[in-house]
């Protein structure tokens, strides 16, 4: 039996990263983009990257569509903020036992919260609600 819990924030983010990446099934389409890869987590959080939807036409030069969440890094977790789909990822969070919460912005955000290792999987549904972009609201 395993008793020790992976809550560090920068590793979770890091888990988190590799996740997208290397999903090639419910998570094609999405790049792990403008990753700062010496973050140091903060209380508040500290913004480590950000999710984008991958682009097909390439023609200005930039591989990378819309951001559709942004990854901050705190001492103990991963806040991920969904800025596109805020009801769907706020459904997905709920539908996978995750703690989220609104964040009132214009245009309105889901707080999702990754508190250890295990959650990291169940985060893949937010990002997928996500993926499907602002048409899933």
């Amino acid at each position: 039996m395993v008793t020790d819990r992976l809550t560090d924030g920068v590793r979770l983010a890091q888990l988190l990263a590799s996740e997208v990446t290397g999903n090639e099934s419910r998570l094609r389409g999405l790049t792990v983009v403008d990753a700062d890869r010496d973050v140091e987590p903060t209380a508040d959080g500290a913004l480590a990257y950000r999710i984008a939807r991958e682009r097909d036409d390439s023609d200005d030069g930039n591989e990378r569509g819309d951001p559709v969440a942004e990854v901050y890094v705190q001492p103990d977790r991963v806040r991920i903020e969904a800025t596109v789909a805020a009801d769907a990822a706020a459904t997905a969070a709920r539908d996978a036992d995750l703690r989220a919460r609104p964040k009132a912005t214009r245009p309105p955000r889901t707080l999702v919260f990754v508190e250890d290792g295990a959650q990291v999987k169940r985060a893949l549904a937010v990002l997928e609600a996500v993926r499907r972009g602002p048409q899933s609201e």
